[in-house]
């Protein structure tokens, strides 16, 4: 018997175990879903030390890289599910109509039942553990597929996940693309998926196969809109950071930035400035602060992408350095792109920085809204009406005003995309929900309305019905 029907067996096993267990978990109410949380919150901290040790090993993580993006992230998420989830529990009434006067009118929140949780290589411990907080807290069977791809952090979440629940009620596959693909065979009441698009749509066509819910966290090309009103020294060196956090492999990295034709030379230096401050020893990266490029494939794809860009007439500002040995490539900035390169195409995902100038507002817009809508988008400016014309004429999945990434620390704002960049959205309350079915529940009273409407018609009632309403 091959491995891979023994792995379809035992993930086939678990799901039919989980879809029998998933009717007694819609019983539970939040004093013991807060337990599980408490539980989970605590095998975090028993395995912090081997957390670090993993992220070390599958992406050159430093220390406080790990704390700030992975764990206390996740902490972050965990204390707010608890604190909050008694009231995310509770039915919520809603106002009345004419149709239903007397009526007791309710939403419950009730468990989707058995859902998939897929995630990537790039944050592979925050971004499996955040959706399942959720899923938790919503009060649902998951079973985790975490990336091949970052295999040291894979293994430290499948022993916590194994010490912490029965599998009937969460389960962990390690596994490459035939566990996934085996995966998405079954009939899930919920998938949540981070990636790419590309993979993104696999999963969604697997999805409707069943019929099943998707919430879909993708990527996309993230831009930087810097006009001339903002402070530029500050702008570089925030754009650098968002840019180059994890060596570029941030799904809302600032991909490309947008600049005044006129501040283009200025920012490049403050840019370089910056990241020679951040990630720089002397004339030499310093590796102990700046990530390496997750495997020799993506790395390749890089390289060829800066050398592309260069061979259709892209400047070279600064960096382009690679180390195959260490998987490193340099911070590097490009200029002059052509916008029909493969840079300016498909998401960089990697810290490789292109540069392209506008002369009016309007035009920055208007080369935005000629992509797909992305996930992050960035102002820099001190302008009011430069940012309420940039927030009203563009789309995107979220938005910062003079900083990066920080949207996504808040879990009282919704994390999601918008159509090719995602679907759906995560965090706080918008994560309960999105692993909730938001049912409606009416309490009919003995005074109830409804029968004037039965038949035989009364026309003399319907003139009057239509002059109330």
């Amino acid at each position: 018997m091959s491995i891979v029907t023994n792995m379809e067996e035992k993930i086939k096993s678990v799901f039919d175990l989980q879809q029998q267990h998933k009717f007694e978990l819609r019983k539970t109410d939040a004093k013991t879903r807060i337990a599980k949380l408490k539980k989970l919150k605590q095998a975090f901290e028993t395995a912090e030390e081997e957390i670090y040790n993993a992220l070390e090993k599958d992406l050159r993580k430093s220390r406080f890289e790990t704390a700030v993006t992975e764990l206390f992230f996740t902490y972050a998420e965990i204390d707010h599910a608890i604190k909050k989830l008694n009231g995310w529990m509770k039915p919520r009434s809603v106002s009345k109509t004419m149709s239903n006067l007397f009526a007791g009118n309710k939403i419950y929140y009730e468990p989707k039942g058995v859902c998939l949780i897929i995630a990537p290589w790039n944050y592979p411990f925050q971004l499996v553990m955040s959706p399942l907080i959720s899923a938790i807290a919503a009060g649902n069977c998951v079973m985790l597929k975490p990336s091949e791809l970052s295999p040291n952090t894979a293994a430290i979440i499948n022993q916590i996940i194994s010490k912490t629940f029965d599998e009937k009620e969460i389960a962990c596959f390690e596994g490459d693309a035939e566990t996934s693909t085996a995966l998405l065979k079954l009939p899930f009441d919920h998938i949540f998926f981070t990636g790419s698009t590309a993979i993104g749509k696999i999963v969604m066509a697997a999805a409707a196969k069943n019929l099943t819910s998707v919430t879909l966290e993708l990527g996309g090309k993230s831009p930087a809109i810097v006009d001339d009103s903002c402070d530029l020294k500050k702008a570089a060196e925030k754009i650098a950071w968002g840019k180059l956090v994890n060596a570029g492999q941030t799904c809302i990295a600032p991909d490309y930035v947008l600049i005044d034709e006129k501040l283009e030379a200025v920012f490049v230096g403050h840019y370089k400035a910056a990241v020679k401050k951040m990630f720089f020893n002397g004339d030499e990266i310093n590796e102990s602060v700046y990530g390496k490029i997750i495997n020799e494939k993506q790395f390749a794809r890089l390289g060829e992408l800066i050398k592309k860009a260069m061979k259709d007439g892209a400047q070279l500002e600064f960096g382009g350095e690679i180390n195959e040995r260490t998987l490193t490539i340099n911070p590097t900035v490009l200029t002059s792109v052509n916008a029909e390169n493969d840079i300016m195409q498909e998401e960089i995902f990697g810290p490789i920085l292109p540069i392209v100038t506008y002369k009016t507002i309007q035009q920055a817009i208007d080369l935005i809204n000629k992509k797909d809508k992305p996930l992050a988008l960035y102002i820099f400016s001190d302008n009011v009406k430069n940012q309420a014309k940039i927030i009203k004429e563009t789309s995107s999945g979220g938005t910062c005003v003079n900083d990066v990434l920080v949207h996504i620390s808040n879990p009282n704002l919704p994390f999601g995309g918008v159509n090719s960049s995602g679907m759906g959205s995560c965090h706080g309350i918008f994560g309960f929900k999105n692993f909730s079915h938001e049912r409606a529940v009416v309490f009919q009273s003995k005074f109830g309305m409804t029968k004037m409407i039965y038949p035989p018609y009364n026309m003399g009632l319907l003139k009057w019905l239509k002059k109330l309403l």
